[in-house]
């Protein structure tokens, strides 16, 4: 596993670094850009990537101002599947901590920061709070999605491919990649990016 690890970060090291790149950038692009990333993972978790980007591409600017019901209907005429559920989500998140999340990153530690947004964002887990911060270029975050926990049990870094379960579980997961992570030399938001890829074929955000 750590030759295709290895063979596939020497094939699509120019896309990762692009990508990784682009995630710090966003950070520097201001609030609205980090809030329209929360509401993709918002709208990717137990969905696809590809979903998330065509409903957060569809909603344009209706996730900073449109209302529960014009969310809705947008994600519904898109063919997002969970077009009232999400709709809400967005529209109660927003509510709760606004759009300026800056003030909200600025001044926490890595702990804090992801427990902020699994407290605060509606819709937000372990899982996607991670997603999110990654994408807004922060390291050290494991996303324990089916194929990242799948990967790590295939390397035999975990002993199961069961998905976190709880809190606890996911810290003790993200450990254990972490170690890896440091053990073979890939920071940890390039890792994730080398075995999505691997299960996938694809590298998406």
């Amino acid at each position: 596993m750590l030759k295709e690890i290895n063979k596939i970060r020497k094939e699509k090291e120019h896309i990762i670094k692009s990508r990784l790149s682009e995630f710090k950038l966003t950070y520097n692009k201001g609030n609205k850009e980090i809030f329209k990333e929360l509401c993709f993972c918002i709208l990717t978790a137990n969905a696809s990537a590809k979903g998330g980007i065509k409903a957060i591409e569809a909603l344009g600017n209706l996730i900073f101002t449109g209302s529960e019901k014009e969310i809705s209907n947008k994600l519904h005429k898109c063919g997002y599947r969970f077009w009232r559920k999400r709709a809400n989500y967005i529209v109660e998140t927003r509510k709760r901590i606004g759009i300026n999340l800056k003030c909200h990153i600025e001044n926490k530690n890595h702990e804090e920061l992801r427990n902020f947004f699994v407290e605060k964002a509606k819709g937000i887990g372990m899982k996607e709070a991670s997603h999110f911060l990654r994408n807004i270029g922060f390291n050290h975050y494991a996303i324990l999605d089916k194929h990242i926990v799948n990967c790590l049990h295939e390397t035999k870094v975990i002993e199961s491919n069961e998905k976190p379960k709880n809190k606890k579980h996911y810290l003790e997961i993200e450990a254990k990649m972490n170690a890896y992570s440091r053990k073979v030399k890939i920071p940890m938001d390039e890792l994730d990016l080398i075995l999505w890829s691997h299960k996938t074929g694809e590298i998406l955000k």
